[in-house]
């Protein structure tokens, strides 16, 4: 009974927290000891070599680089992408759903990432009640967006409307009045859980304005989750669209930081730009063709070589053909290939199973699984692919087509909104820490020829 009395005040604390539907309150339990066992590491192994740097990594974009810490999740050649340590197929698995044996929901993928622990029912639930309460999409946002011309591309409209969201940050606020360092974290955690809240009306105005019935956007529903909210504004309510979101949004939060959304966040975060800057700034990057735009690329790419083939229908011999004197005239399979990856993106996968179960009869999903096919084979014969497999974008949109969401040009928004969670995740952490402002060492080409005596 003596040592039970004993225990610490901080192992109280974690201890009531480790239950709570509280997630600050689980962060804030969690921080003392994740601040300990950096201190600790680092004091022993600071200097310790993470590899060397080479001119061909000066050159390359810094790929490969180890120079930064994302606790959220790690991408793996050869396994692909873990959440705080959980595959895609385990978290199916593992994190509560909103319909029995049904798809995840973002919101718990989202306990996952901020605590390393998989929530419960009840956590899940508190963090869709938490997000509606929070729902709220401010007046001159709204406006903006209504008075915005028809062909500003939706991507610099979701980018300029959070950057507008800046006006709420209380972060910026308590920044300005000088509050302490070591509470920096609440206040970005308020702004992330806000900023979040907020996404699915964000997202809802622009695609209302452009595509539906202009300036009009359903209040939040606080009888549905985040997903389904999102879906109910635009008038997509069919259940099994509402659930391809629900995946959607899960499985395009976070693929670890060095991609360009994610180090964008951690940069501009760096900085002690708010949360809502730093988001503004990794859509930005988001909308490149490079990344998240690739998904558009793919139904392009698609739907030219069905007019160029007269049909969606052809013959394994005559895709073959088609492909390889694509590659021979220097045009590339968009969706195919993947900086980090060296095999089939889990993501396209579990996109793969969703289409399988639910739409096995498209036409156009019968045609990508005919490319998966044939392919890969074909860029391996062709001997210039590290990774010929599909990643993601070469699924997504074809999902996407099958339920009439056919507004290309909008795809991107839907993976903003999604990658906002793996950024914020990250962000609540990396002021909790304390990690400083990034400042890289660059050089000119006459400098490293100096450093190689060249």
């Amino acid at each position: 009974m003596a040592l039970r009395r004993a225990a610490t005040p901080l192992l109280r604390t974690q201890t009531r927290a480790a239950s709570s539907t509280d997630l600050k309150e689980v962060v804030a339990a969690q921080i003392p000891g994740k601040i300990a066992e950096i201190k600790e590491f680092r004091k022993n192994h600071g200097g310790d070599s993470l590899g060397n740097v080479t001119v061909d990594m000066a050159y390359g974009g810094m790929r490969g680089i180890k120079a930064m810490v994302w606790e959220t999740s790690v991408l793996d050649a050869d396994e692909g992408i873990r959440f705080r340590g959980k595959t895609i197929p385990e978290c199916q698995d593992l994190l509560p759903s909103a319909i029995e044996g049904g798809e995840p929901l973002p919101e718990a993928l989202f306990w996952l990432l901020v605590t390393g622990e998989v929530p419960t029912a009840e956590q899940t639930q508190a963090l869709t009640n938490e997000w509606n309460q929070r729902a709220g999409l401010p007046s001159h946002v709204a406006e903006m967006l209504d008075n915005l011309p028809k062909d500003v591309h939706p991507m610099a409209q979701f980018s300029a409307a959070v950057t507008l969201m800046n006006s709420q940050s209380k972060f910026a606020k308590a920044y300005a009045q000088g509050v302490n360092k070591a509470t920096y974290w609440e206040y970005v955690y308020e702004d992330c859980m806000d900023c979040i809240a907020n996404l699915p009306s964000i997202a809802g105005k622009i695609f209302n304005n452009l595509y539906g019935k202009h300036g009009h956007l359903p209040a939040t529903d606080s009888g549905l989750d985040w997903s389904a909210n999102y879906c109910n504004m635009i008038g997509f309510n069919d259940p099994k669209f509402i659930e391809l979101m629900r995946l959607y949004f899960t499985i395009h939060t976070d693929h670890e930081g060095g991609n360009v959304s994610a180090h964008t966040s951690h940069l501009v975060g760096s900085a002690l730009s708010d949360p809502y800057l730093s988001l503004s700034a990794a859509l930005n990057g988001l909308a490149g063709p490079l990344h998240g735009l690739a998904n558009q690329e793919v139904l392009v790419w698609l739907t030219q070589l069905i007019a160029d083939l007269g049909s969606n229908e052809v013959s394994d011999e005559k895709l073959r053909d088609f492909i390889w004197n694509s590659l021979q005239g220097g045009r590339v399979v968009p969706g195919y290939g993947h900086a980090v990856l060296r095999k089939t993106d889990p993501r396209y996968t579990c996109q793969r199973e969703f289409a399988l179960k639910h739409l096995p009869d498209d036409k156009l999903f019968k045609l990508v699984s005919q490319l998966y096919k044939i392919v890969p084979d074909i860029l391996l014969e062709q001997g210039k692919a590290k990774n010929p497999w599909p990643n993601v974008d070469a699924h997504s949109g074809v999902l996407l087509q099958h339920y009439n969401m056919t507004q290309m040009e909008y795809y991107t928004v839907l993976f903003g909104v999604s990658r906002a969670l793996g950024c914020f995740s990250q962000m609540i952490w990396s002021r909790a820490v304390g990690l400083p402002l990034e400042r890289p060492k660059s050089m000119s080409t006459e400098g490293l020829k100096k450093f190689l005596k060249v």
